[in-house]
C-alpha cells in the first residue's frame, strides 16, 4: 500500500465578492514509500493548500488523507508523529538557541530523555550548524534559519517528510547543504514530498512528478514518462508545453 493517498481531495475558499473558489480541485495522489515526489506548479496552483491538507493543518472540503495507515481527518496526533513538515517561513523562537529548540520539540515528540541529546547532536553535526547552534534564532541568517528548521522537522525522525519550497532565498552554500541533506534522507528511506519553482533541483532529485495548475493535478509520472508524454527532454520545457497546452483548451486554441 501506498505510504501517502490522497483520495479527490478539495479544498474551497470564499472570495471577496462572495462566491467559491476551488484551491484545490479533486486531487488524488499515490506515494510509493522512499519516493522523492516533486510537486510542482505555477504560483497559485494549488500546491500549499495540499501539503498543508494532507499534513492535517487545513481540513479539506471533501476528500481524504491518508499517510501511513492513519487518516489525517480521524487520527491527527499518529499522522502528525509520523510527519516532518517545513516551509520556507516557517517561524522559529527569537529568544531560543538551535540547540534549545531542538530539544524542546525532541520532548513534545516524546522522545526518551536517553535519546535526546544524541539525535540533537546528531542534527547539529548533520548539517553543520556547530558554529551558531548556540545562538539566539532571532540573530541567525536565512540559511541557518532553514538548516534549523529543518533539523526541528527531523527531530522525531519521521518517516514522511513535506518540504514547501526548502530553498527558497539560500546563499549556494546553505542550498547545497540542504539538497545534499534531501538526497541523504532519500538513501535512507525516507518518503519525501518536495514542492519548489527550481524545475531543476526538482529535476536532479524527484523519482516522480505531479504537476499542478489552477488546482487540479495536470500529469503526473517519472521523467521518463512525462518526456514520452510530451516529447519535450527538460522538465521546464515539459511544463510550459503542458501549461500551453491547457491554455489553449482553455481558450479555444488562443495562448
Amino acid at each position: 500500500m501506498p505510504i501517502i493517498c490522497a483520495n479527490e481531495l478539495c479544498k474551497t475558499f470564499p472570495t471577496p465578492d462572495g462566491t467559491l473558489k476551488n484551491a484545490v480541485d479533486k486531487i488524488s495522489l499515490r506515494i510509493e514509500r522512499g519516493t522523492i515526489y516533486g510537486l510542482l506548479g505555477p504560483n497559485g496552483a494549488g500546491k500549499t493548500t495540499t501539503l498543508r491538507m494532507l499534513s492535517g493543518l487545513v481540513k479539506p472540503t471533501s476528500g481524504e488523507a491518508i499517510i501511513n495507515g492513519n487518516n489525517v481527518a480521524d487520527d491527527p496526533f499518529a499522522v502528525k508523529h509520523d510527519i516532518g513538515f517545513l516551509t520556507a517561513n516557517t517561524g522559529l523562537y527569537q529568544r531560543l538557541s538551535p540547540r534549545e529548540t531542538l530539544y524542546y520539540f525532541a520532548r513534545l515528540y516524546a522522545l526518551p530523555r536517553e535519546q535526546i541529546e544524541r539525535r540533537v547532536e546528531h542534527l547539529i553535526d548533520w548539517l553543520d550548524m556547530h558554529t551558531f547552534a548556540d545562538l539566539r534564532c532571532g540573530a541567525l541568517s536565512t540559511g541557518q534559519k532553514q538548516r534549523t528548521s529543518i533539523a526541528r522537522a527531523l527531530v522525531g525522525d519521521p518517516v514522511v517528510l513535506i518540504m514547501d519550497e526548502p530553498t527558497l532565498g539560500l546563499d549556494v552554500l546553505s542550498n547545497r547543504i540542504i539538497l545534499d541533506f534531501i538526497r541523504r534522507e532519500h538513501d535512507e528511506g525516507k518518503t519525501i514530498i518536495l514542492s519548489t519553482h527550481y524545475l531543476d533541483e526538482a529535476e536532479s532529485l524527484c523519482d516522480r512528478f505531479g504537476l499542478m495548475h489552477e488546482g487540479q493535478l495536470m500529469a503526473e509520472g517519472t521523467l521518463a514518462e512525462l518526456q514520452a508524454d510530451t516529447g519535450e527532454h527538460k522538465l521546464s520545457s515539459i511544463f510550459l508545453k503542458l501549461f500551453s497546452d491547457v491554455r489553449g483548451e482553455d481558450e479555444n486554441g488562443r495562448l
